[in-house]
Protein backbone atom coordinates (compact mmCIF):
# COMPACT_ATOMS: atom_id res chain seq x y z
CA UNK A 1 0.00 0.00 0.00
CA UNK A 2 0.89 3.70 -0.77
CA UNK A 3 2.20 6.02 1.73
CA UNK A 4 -0.30 8.25 0.89
CA UNK A 5 -3.22 5.65 1.18
CA UNK A 6 -1.94 4.78 4.74
CA UNK A 7 -2.12 8.89 5.09
CA UNK A 8 -5.61 8.70 3.97
CA UNK A 9 -7.02 6.03 5.57
CA UNK A 10 -5.27 7.50 8.78
CA UNK A 11 -7.47 10.62 7.98
CA UNK A 12 -10.97 8.54 7.70
CA UNK A 13 -10.43 7.07 10.94
CA UNK A 14 -9.44 10.67 12.61
CA UNK A 15 -12.68 11.55 10.83
CA UNK A 16 -14.49 8.60 12.13
CA UNK A 17 -13.73 9.24 15.90
CA UNK A 18 -14.59 12.71 15.40
CA UNK A 19 -18.10 11.54 13.80
CA UNK A 20 -18.63 9.54 16.86
CA UNK A 21 -17.60 11.98 19.43
CA UNK A 22 -20.16 14.69 17.89
CA UNK A 23 -22.90 11.80 18.16
CA UNK A 24 -22.78 12.06 21.68
CA UNK A 25 -23.20 15.82 22.42
CA UNK A 26 -26.84 17.43 23.00
CA UNK A 27 -26.19 20.42 23.81
CA UNK A 28 -24.68 21.88 20.20
CA UNK A 29 -27.48 23.11 18.20
CA UNK A 30 -25.71 22.14 14.83
CA UNK A 31 -24.59 18.19 15.39
CA UNK A 32 -26.78 16.92 12.56
CA UNK A 33 -24.86 19.74 9.83
CA UNK A 34 -21.56 18.36 11.60
CA UNK A 35 -22.10 15.13 11.21
CA UNK A 36 -23.14 15.17 7.56
CA UNK A 37 -20.31 17.65 6.86
CA UNK A 38 -17.70 15.03 8.43
CA UNK A 39 -19.57 12.09 6.25
CA UNK A 40 -19.17 14.25 3.17
CA UNK A 41 -15.16 14.72 3.73
CA UNK A 42 -15.27 11.31 4.39
CA UNK A 43 -16.78 10.44 0.95
CA UNK A 44 -14.76 12.81 -1.10
CA UNK A 45 -11.76 11.26 0.75
CA UNK A 46 -12.78 8.09 -0.60
CA UNK A 47 -13.83 9.28 -3.97
CA UNK A 48 -10.72 11.29 -4.77
CA UNK A 49 -8.59 8.60 -3.00
CA UNK A 50 -9.38 4.97 -4.12
CA UNK A 51 -12.08 5.46 -6.87
CA UNK A 52 -9.28 7.50 -8.58
CA UNK A 53 -11.85 10.30 -9.29
CA UNK A 54 -8.47 12.92 -9.29
CA UNK A 55 -7.20 11.26 -12.80
CA UNK A 56 -11.14 11.92 -13.87
CA UNK A 57 -12.46 14.68 -15.71
CA UNK A 58 -13.57 18.22 -14.71
CA UNK A 59 -16.92 17.47 -14.77
CA UNK A 60 -17.02 14.28 -12.90
CA UNK A 61 -15.13 16.03 -9.94
CA UNK A 62 -17.63 19.20 -10.09
CA UNK A 63 -20.48 17.03 -10.07
CA UNK A 64 -19.44 14.93 -7.53
CA UNK A 65 -18.55 17.60 -4.94
CA UNK A 66 -22.11 19.37 -6.34
CA UNK A 67 -23.60 16.18 -5.80
CA UNK A 68 -22.48 16.13 -1.84
CA UNK A 69 -23.09 19.55 -1.36
CA UNK A 70 -26.42 19.79 -2.49
CA UNK A 71 -27.44 16.40 -0.40
CA UNK A 72 -25.96 18.32 3.27
CA UNK A 73 -27.69 21.53 2.26
CA UNK A 74 -30.74 19.61 1.46
CA UNK A 75 -30.70 17.07 4.72
CA UNK A 76 -29.61 20.19 7.10
CA UNK A 77 -32.58 22.05 5.76
CA UNK A 78 -35.04 19.25 6.75
CA UNK A 79 -33.04 18.40 9.83
CA UNK A 80 -33.23 22.11 11.29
Amino acid sequence: MKRKDIYTLGVLFILTILTALFSNLENIKYVAFIILALSGIKFLFVAFQFMELKKAHALWKGLIIGLIVFFIGAISLIVQ
